[in-house]
């Protein structure tokens, strides 16, 4: 099936407020579908359906596909992509206006999320997944190659920062392909990669809103130690913030980028212990 005819006959006009780069390969996306993990039992959902190209490839492998398209115009292009297949649920809307534990209550068993994610919205929905959804097993996400560095950076390396330790938190990511601007169409002005993120994995946290608050304060300026950002964000004394870190069992003059999830949610316990975190903010 040729998806750029089919969008040619439609007279569709692609959007550059969606962000929409299509994939056409049908070898990419059979293999995405398999880089996911995608079975016959597996419930799939996808957010960006576009052409439908990568909805069609999984709903061939798949017992059953939820896609979000915020697209409407695109509906008569997806009717036609999608001819025959009955295990496919089409929502066109923004998938970012339903409430993720809405989502869960209408879908009451687990799934997997596969998609070709708008580069604009990545990290948002993302995050969203990892710090909200409970019935999510899995994310196998198309994102520009810079963000996928940073989704699966090791502590101490540049790219390492607050988005990483959250997903660092709920599982395991790791690149699985990267892909080159050429398989798109519009051609974006950067190259992708596909990550992976296997949830299952997650690290007990004593204090939810803590364990936020100290990663948030790490990361407040990177060019400052963990001790100067510990004192501007709880409005600590030298000392106090010294005192901190030493019990969190954190180096003098430590930057945030080097301490692992486990060592952030010792420090969390810490500004919990002594007070300087409260809930209720």
């Amino acid at each position: 099936m040729d998806s750029n005819e089919i969008l040619r006959r439609h007279a569709f006009v692609y959007k550059k407020k969606y962000g929409q780069n299509f994939i056409t390969d049908q070898n990419l996306l059979e293999a995405i579908v398999s880089d996911a993990g995608v079975g016959e039992n597996s419930t799939v959902l996808e957010i960006g359906a576009g052409a439908g190209t990568l909805t069609r490839a999984l709903a061939a492998r798949a017992k059953r596909v939820i896609s979000f398209e915020v697209d409407k115009t695109l509906r008569p292009v997806l009717e036609e992509t999608l001819a025959g297949f009955q295990n496919v649920e089409l929502i066109f809307g923004d998938f970012m206006g339903c409430a993720t534990a809405a989502f869960e209550r209408r879908q009451r068993e687990p799934y997997m999320v596969v998609a070709n994610l708008p580069y604009y919205l990545t990290t948002p929905i993302v995050l969203r997944f990892v710090e909200e959804a409970e019935l999510c097993t899995s994310l196998t996400v198309m994102v520009q190659e810079e963000v996928a560095e940073r989704f699966t950076a090791s502590p101490g390396t540049a790219a390492y920062g607050a988005v990483t330790v959250a997903i660092a938190r709920r599982g395991r990511a790791r690149i699985v392909r990267r892909i080159p601007r050429t398989v798109f169409y519009p051609r974006p002005n950067v190259d992708s990669a596909l990550v992976r993120v296997d949830f299952g994995q997650d690290l007990p946290v004593e204090d939810d809103a803590a364990f936020r608050a100290a990663v948030r304060a790490a990361f407040s300026s990177r060019r400052k130690t963990l001790e100067n950002n510990l004192m501007g964000a709880f409005q600590l004394s030298r000392e106090e913030a010294k005192a901190v870190l030493l019990e969190a069992g954190v180096e003098e003059g430590a930057r945030g980028e080097i301490l692992s999830p486990e060592r952030f949610e010792a420090l969390a316990r810490v500004l919990v212990k002594r007070n300087i975190f409260k809930t209720e903010w």
